[in-house]
């Protein structure tokens, strides 16, 4: 089934050229079709390229699904035209009466920052907290995952001697769990961070659950809730050529960076770059999809919060 998008967003282009079947609002409305709701809920910098990492592995689905784009309204974005945010994007008042089936919290390049020195820190406790009522399923991406974890349970993040950066291998901590269904026993996933979470504090919240773990890039992904939580430490979404475009930005600015590991055909940054997670990637968004937010939410999205808000009472 396609992704319902809005009428000429860039990154129906890039998709198209993919062979990604992707639908104009103004086709989908004539389907007599409830898609899923999904919020979009962008902190990167350059928000189109996101949008379509994200609409790329959304659509890896039999499901359709609506997107809703929104950015903080306290922060204003550098690295994306205000013409392309008036046209494709809503701030959380705009929504905050509606209900969602799903949501995507991405990452932001504020990690070595104080939660609360963030400029946008208030109106995001905001958003995390009215998710808890009125989305079925929300996905915290990388920083997102910090924050929410420390929102919403207290969990510190600590800041690492050097920055967690290139494609790692990790395990699966459970087994019989939805979202890892059809993962393999070691899969790759990037990693691009200066901070982490750690198994310790985690593991001393019984409400948190740790489904996923490196070695050596640490914590992977964490669920509460039975999933209407999940807080994701890695890149699954990343491009191909994300890692690249990160160092090379870091070498220009004379930053002390080192190559990405795992990345680069013998650690050669003159040859192409290896991708090994693009399998996973999509698995674990299909899966999140299906089985959090497709299985969890009833047809007529009002009655199913309206019931979480009541305890779960009819």
């Amino acid at each position: 089934m396609p992704i319902k998008i809005p009428d000429n967003l860039p990154a129906k282009e890039i998709l198209s050229k993919e062979n990604i079947f992707v639908m104009d609002e103004s086709v989908a409305y004539h389907q007599d079709i409830r898609p899923l709701r999904i919020l979009l809920l962008n902190l990167m910098p350059i928000k189109e390229t996101t949008e379509t990492q994200i609409l790329r592995l959304l659509s890896n689905s039999p499901l359709q699904v609506e997107f809703v784009l929104i950015h903080p309204k306290t922060h204003s974005s550098k690295n994306t035209s205000e013409e392309h945010l008036s046209l494709f994007y809503k701030t959380f008042e705009d929504i905050q009466d509606e209900q969602f089936d799903g949501m995507i919290i991405t990452g932001a390049p504020v990690e070595q920052m104080e939660f609360e020195d963030v400029n946008y820190w208030d109106e995001l406790k905001g958003i995390m907290d009215w998710s808890v009522d009125n989305v079925t399923s929300t996905l915290h991406i990388c920083w997102a995952s910090q924050a929410g974890l420390y929102h919403h349970f207290g969990i510190p993040k600590y800041s690492l001697d050097e920055k967690m950066f290139g494609v790692y291998p990790h395990v699966l901590n459970q087994n019989n769990v939805k979202l890892l269904r059809g993962f393999d026993e070691v899969f790759y996933v990037p990693q691009s961070r200066h901070t982490e979470v750690r198994r310790e504090d985690i593991e001393k919240n019984s409400e948190l659950e740790i489904l996923s773990e490196s070695e050596e890039a640490g914590i992977y992904i964490v669920a509460a809730n039975n999933g209407k939580q999940i807080f994701v430490t890695g890149h699954s979404e990343y491009d191909p050529l994300s890692l690249k475009w990160e160092y090379d930005r870091d070498v220009s600015k004379g930053l002390d960076i080192a190559i990405p590991k795992n990345y680069y055909p013998n650690d050669d940054p003159s040859k192409y770059p290896m991708t090994s997670w693009r399998a996973h990637g999509n698995l674990f968004f299909s899966n999140w999809l299906n089985y959090y937010v497709y299985q969890e939410t009833p047809y007529v999205l009002s009655a199913a919060h309206k019931k979480a808000k009541d305890g779960g009472k009819k």
